[in-house]
């Protein structure tokens, strides 16, 4: 007898010092978006720190949280989580940790059913009536400003797309540029020395096929498709290099055609004459462009 008084009275002290936890779910059947009240108390804290998850955490995935609020007294916890799910279905709310001091105090699991109460035919009408906004030029903007920032920056893209193949373009077929890259040719030219080892046939050849580049891309002539005779026919005709210059490329491509064919053998000073006529007047075609461009403008 002794000893059961002696039990009771140490599971009376026990139970006396214990925290309590305990939790109820008002409703266990929803309709969709219906909102639904979980309590969780804990009596008995003694001065101790209650944790658990933060605000609006606590419940899982498919649980939208409405309101999480937590009440904290010197020996009570209350916390009241109100949600509402929107999907049709059976979910779990899990076990729950509380943890009091170094002791974890858990929640019971709950099921909640999730069934659509709508019938077909039934009428949805809005909470509210629908009320017209008007907006001003700032509500617009908010709403299209990266649209409109997006197309300004793609159109500036275009234009500078544009204009960089125009002027790059531009640039490479500019008569300075052309002029400067001949003179390079012709150094080339001078560089393999046909001239001194008296290779005359090579000379021509490479001299008239530089000429000829340089005056379709300078000129804008066909003079890498024409024969000799029909270009030089084509030049007096077109009035566009200076007759200085013309003389020059009649007297070299006249003489050029009689060396390719064996017909005369040019001595080395008419091959160094002949080359410096063609270095002068690839230096002299820029005045022959400006003045056809002073001559269409006017």
């Amino acid at each position: 007898m002794k000893k059961k008084v002696l039990l009771f009275i140490v599971f009376i002290s026990v139970f006396a010092n214990a925290q309590i936890l305990s939790s109820t779910l008002d409703k266990k059947t929803l309709a969709l978006g219906e909102p639904a009240v979980l309590k969780i108390n804990i009596d008995n804290l003694q001065g101790k720190q209650v944790n658990s998850a933060a605000k609006n955490s606590l419940l899982p995935f498919h649980f939208e949280g409405i309101k999480d609020s937590i009440s904290l007294k010197e020996d009570s916890y209350s916390r009241t989580v109100e949600f509402a799910v929107f999907d049709e279905g059976k979910y779990t709310i899990p076990v729950l940790e509380f943890k009091v001091g170094d002791k974890v105090l858990k929640t019971i699991p709950y099921e909640v059913e999730v069934v659509n109460t709508a019938k077909k035919g039934d009428e949805i009408s809005d909470i509210m009536n629908n009320k017209e906004v008007k907006l001003d030029v700032n509500d617009y903007w908010e709403l299209y400003k990266f649209y409109i920032l997006g197309l300004i920056a793609l159109i500036a893209l275009i234009i500078i797309i544009y204009y960089f193949i125009r002027y790059s373009k531009r640039d490479k077929n500019s008569p300075k540029i052309v002029t400067n890259k001949t003179l390079r040719d012709l150094e080339n030219l001078k560089k393999k020395k046909y001239i001194e080892n008296n290779n005359y046939r090579a000379f021509y050849i490479e001299l008239i096929d530089i000429s000829r580049n340089f005056i379709s891309t300078q000129y804008k002539f066909p003079a890498d498709v024409l024969l000799t005779d029909d270009l030089i026919s084509f030049m007096k005709n077109n009035n566009t290099i200076s007759k200085e210059n013309e003389a020059i490329v009649e007297d070299v491509f006249l003489r050029g055609d009689l060396v390719k064919f064996a017909k005369t053998f040019p001595d080395k000073e008419t091959m160094q004459n002949d080359f410096k006529g063609i270095q002068d007047f690839v230096k002299r075609s820029t005045k022959d462009i400006e003045f056809e461009k002073v001559r269409s403008d006017v």
